[in-house]
């Protein structure tokens, strides 16, 4: 006789997710790291509470392009480590609109960066005709670029090299000898047109492979002379190079956006490089085919601070502001959630956006606990937004960087408006951005700074009152709309949702050594093919005292 006993399953899968107007979704994060991305639904009232948000969706400010990670090299190396079907799951959860985070924009190196295999460029010997993707392209990043794109279409991808080729370089323009180094050098004037041609076939070729390209810059940290590959380009010879660069790209029918800089807050203390965004706008060809094309600015925070983007949106106020780089590291204490995580969603989120930033972008999306694979002479204490244990490429650990872009991707989708948001009476430890979403939600990311837990509601109106809690030290967003979740259930009972977006928890009682089939749950399963089982746990003779988890997969 077949004995029974009790599975506990965790089901993972694709759901067709609907939602009502007066539906909550609530996502939390805790700097403890006891809830992590944790994920619980409500309903909307009309009570408010007395620490109450007030959303304007009539006051509206800059349209949001996304947040995101780096795709460098080595990210891509390590995500093609894990099995397949980890890394299926592990993507979906951050980049699906619909069954995860819905990350929205990522960054790429054109040729090599310092955490590529080697020092390359896409042309090492002379002339175009010698043009090729390097294989850190074509067996990583690529291949990583297309799974990302088949889970999230509207992906924006920006690149941006760190080097030239080696034989388009000089010393310097007062001294154009050859360089034949990968580090510093100027670009040599006499190749302006041949490096905007290097920069058309990038675009081409990945475009060849089905991979966008929305936006570049046209160097990496200009004003860098020390990373293993890196190119000098003050504000004057990169607007001499844009002169060339966008009329290449317009006569090529290219629409990929141009930002300027790409660099820090300070400008590494140079005086004659203050203002460079402004200094470049004004050196550009106002008469050049492709000037449309050149829209703003890109940023990082390695010095200086985030109050200079105030002076360059007075100064320039008809120009974008982007922000796209910063690391955890060992110098910061990047592993430590409880001292980074809120204060990285004040500085990279709450800090930009509010000074008109449309994208956020964080430096490598996945690093191994050696942090790397890297290059000598490039960052030896960066992390990862997501560290993986080399010894079984399966083991995740979540950093803050994951967390901040993962919970402003939630609040704000590509092409969602910041709105204006209020307090009426300010609390300290509270902090709060808002959004209004292309699909009619309003969506908000607020912080709780304090040692204690707090009781907030938000609305757009007085009849949809979300009520929420903001656990002390914490981050939560909340969206606000759409229609009600179609949960799934399991031998006729609802199954709850657990911790991660897209899981939901439950008890199915099944014969020892039974097969699973699809007809074992219904509801929510549209885009699933078939069941993974997985047993953890210690071993054990008796079945029945393993934890199992089951997963929808596609084998």
């Amino acid at each position: 006789m077949k004995r029974l006993f009790l599975l506990s399953s965790i089901l993972c899968f694709a759901l067709s997710v609907t939602l009502r107007a007066e539906q909550v979704r609530i996502y939390t994060t805790t700097a403890d790291g006891k809830k992590q991305m944790e994920y619980t639904t409500a309903q909307t009232s009309r009570s408010k509470l007395a620490k109450h948000i007030a959303l304007t969706p009539s006051e509206t400010f800059q349209e949001m392009d996304g947040f995101g990670y780096a795709i460098t090299y080595s990210a891509s190396y390590n995500l093609m480590q894990m099995s397949p079907a980890d890394r299926r799951a592990f993507l979906t959860r951050t980049f699906s609109r619909t069954d995860g985070y819905g990350v929205s924009y990522v960054r790429i190196s054109i040729g090599c960066s310092d955490f590529s295999s080697t020092e390359y460029s896409l042309c090492d010997k002379e002339g175009l005709e010698n043009f090729r993707l390097h294989q850190d392209e074509t067996r990583y990043v690529i291949p990583i670029l297309k799974e990302i794109l088949a889970i999230n279409p509207d992906l924006k991808i920006m690149a941006a090299p760190w080097t030239c080729p080696k034989w388009m370089k000089v010393k310097s323009l007062s001294n154009r000898v050859g360089y034949d180094s990968w580090t510093s050098g100027s670009l040599n004037p006499d190749h302006y047109q041949t490096y905007a041609d290097y920069f058309v076939l990038f675009v081409q070729a990945f475009a060849a492979e089905g991979i966008p390209i929305y936006a570049v810059t046209p160097q990496n940290e200009p004003l860098n002379r020390g990373n293993c590959a890196s190119l000098y380009m003050p504000w004057d010879e990169e607007a001499a190079f844009v002169n060339k660069l966008a009329p290449a790209f317009a006569h090529a029918g290219i629409k990929t956006k141009i930002y300027c800089f790409d660099h820090n807050y300070n400008y590494d203390n140079m005086a004659d490089q203050q203002d460079y965004p402004i200094n470049f706008y004004n050196a550009l060809d106002p008469d050049m085919d492709g000037r449309e094309l050149v829209v703003g600015s890109a940023w990082h925070d390695y010095g200086g601070s985030v109050t200079e983007l105030d002076d360059i949106n007075q100064k320039a106020p008809d120009k974008e502001i982007i922000f796209t780089e910063t690391s955890i590291g060992t110098w910061n204490d990047g592993r430590n959630l409880s001292s980074r995580l809120l204060t990285d969603m004040q500085n990279l989120v709450y800090n930009t956006v509010i000074r008109k930033s449309k994208a956020v972008m964080v430096w490598n999306f996945m690093l191994d606990l050696n942090r790397g694979p890297n290059l000598d002479g490039g960052c030896q204490t960066c992390y990862g937004a997501v560290d993986i244990d080399q010894n079984d490429y399966h083991t995740l650990t979540y950093n803050s960087h994951y967390f901040v872009m993962a919970h402003a991707s939630l609040a704000a989708h590509p092409g969602a408006r910041r709105i204006a948001a209020s307090m009426a009476s300010a609390v300290s430890d509270i902090n709060f951005i808002a959004f209004s979403n292309p699909d009619g939600t309003y969506g908000a990311v607020i912080f709780n700074t304090g040692g204690t837990s707090q009781q907030v509601s938000v609305a757009a109106n007085s009849t949809s009152v979300a009520r929420l809690t903001l656990p002390a030290k914490s981050i939560v967003t909340v969206v606000i709309g759409g229609e009600d979740e179609q949960k799934p259930q399991l031998q006729g009972k609802t199954l709850t949702s657990t911790k991660q977006l897209g899981c939901y928890e439950g008890t199915l009682e099944v014969q020892q050594w039974a097969s699973l089939e699809q007809n074992f749950i219904s509801g929510g399963m549209a885009h699933c093919s078939g069941f993974l089982l997985v047993r953890c746990g210690r071993q054990s003779p008796d079945l029945s005292s393993h934890r199992w988890h089951l997963q929808c997969g596609s084998g």
